[in-house]
């Protein structure tokens, strides 16, 4: 019991050091709460909307008929689509659509509407600038749609002309009727989709960064005697006093971003509170426990960050966000478990968007608390370099 309330006043000293250089460094103070809140209200006001809307295009219009211009107007009236500029010359549309003046070109032939009365099958010709990915996919399927229904409405007058009753017509245009339900997020809102996980990462990667910094800079300018001095020479009891004032303020900002995630924003949250609260807790200790093993594998400052950076920044491919992990290479399915905010997004899916039982996804939970040995693991090497390591610049 003695040697435990001594390690427990050595935890307390050192969280006191940590603090003290915490107020007296700015740069703790911008990567700890300034660059995460920042992140929060940037991305969250960016995608407040949902979807974009009014996205520009243009169309080249060479039959100029009562019927290719309700189309303009069915067009128009989509919500993500606007006709920003009409046109009979292609080339006009081309460069317009290069100088990233409109985002995709609508093109409707001479004869169109003559054509598809007389049965000759005229084409519609649409093109999306697929630099831009959302905004093309967006254009391309409000495209796509007002030209399935330009066809169901040459058909429906063919059809009329032909005799034949609506219920027939109907039938012969779309004999199947597609039903569809989008599961999770059924606005198809983007801010939903993205920042569940842009902001936990975020927040992940100034973790190590932060975590890295810290342990570093001690190497870095020496003071790495004075601080295991401070944790009676104990790595773990030292690392756990510098730490301590991290976990609490990463946990407040990650608590703050799942209320303005599933509070303020009302995002999808099928299982309640405590399951996210759970894990964003976790996965600010899983992110520690890996910057702590970054900077003892490399125990040089800008080599650690380098590390952390690059790292950090990988998750966000490899996570499975956007792109799913089950089609990616297998030595990149397996490497993809070595990434806390993995485990993080897998715990989101099944408890926040699914409302699944916690039975499902109890191995993330423990895969996160699995990355806490990772300190144990590189405990010896670090405490060789904070004692004998010449730092050189």
């Amino acid at each position: 019991m003695t040697q435990l309330r001594i390690s427990i006043q050595s935890v307390k000293n050192v969280a006191i050091r940590e603090l003290r250089r915490l107020v007296a460094k700015p740069l703790y103070i911008f990567c700890m709460l300034v660059a995460p809140l920042f992140c929060m209200v940037f991305f969250l006001s960016l995608m407040k909307e949902g979807l974009p809307v009014d996205l520009p295009i243009a169309v080249v219009d060479l039959d100029n008929s009562s019927t290719s211009r309700s189309l303009i107007r069915q067009l128009n009236a989509f919500e993500q689509t606007e006709v920003a500029m009409q046109t009979m010359s292609f080339t006009d549309a081309r460069i317009a659509m290069q100088k990233g003046e409109v985002y995709g070109i609508f093109y409707i032939p001479e004869r169109f509407a003559a054509d598809a009365t007389a049965g000759k099958q005229p084409r519609l010709s649409f093109y999306t600038n697929g630099s831009y990915l959302i905004a093309g996919s967006l254009l391309f399927k409000d495209m796509k749609t007002i030209s399935v229904l330009a066809g169901g409405s040459v058909g429906l007058k063919t059809g009329t002309a032909k005799g034949l009753t609506e219920a027939q017509i109907k039938g012969q245009l779309q004999p199947i009727v597609v039903d569809t339900h989008s599961i999770g997020n059924p606005w198809l809102n983007y801010s939903v989709y993205l920042n569940n996980i842009l902001i936990p990462g975020i927040l992940q990667l100034m973790i190590f960064l932060v975590t890295v910094f810290s342990i570093g800079s001690e190497i870095k300018f020496a003071t790495s005697h004075e601080w295991l001095r401070v944790g009676n020479n104990s790595v773990l009891v030292s690392l756990a006093g510098k730490l301590l004032p991290h976990t609490l303020i990463f946990t407040l900002v990650g608590l703050l971003a799942c209320s303005l995630l599933y509070g303020f924003n009302a995002f999808p949250l099928q299982s309640g509170w405590m399951p996210m609260v759970a894990n964003i807790f976790l996965l600010v200790l899983a992110s520690q426990a890996v910057g702590v093993f970054m900077i003892g594998v490399l125990p040089t400052l800008r080599l650690g960050l380098s590390f952390a950076s690059l790292f950090g920044m990988i998750t966000f491919s490899i996570v499975g966000l956007s792109f799913p992990v089950s089609e990616m290479h297998p030595t990149l399915q397996a490497l993809a478990n070595l990434f806390p905010l993995r485990h993080y997004f897998l715990i989101y899916v099944d408890q926040a968007l699914n409302g699944r039982e916690l039975i499902y996804c109890w191995g993330h939970y423990v895969a996160l608390m699995a990355f806490m040995i990772l300190p144990f693991l590189i405990a010896r090497n670090l405490k060789h370099a904070l004692l004998y390591f010449k730092y050189i610049p």
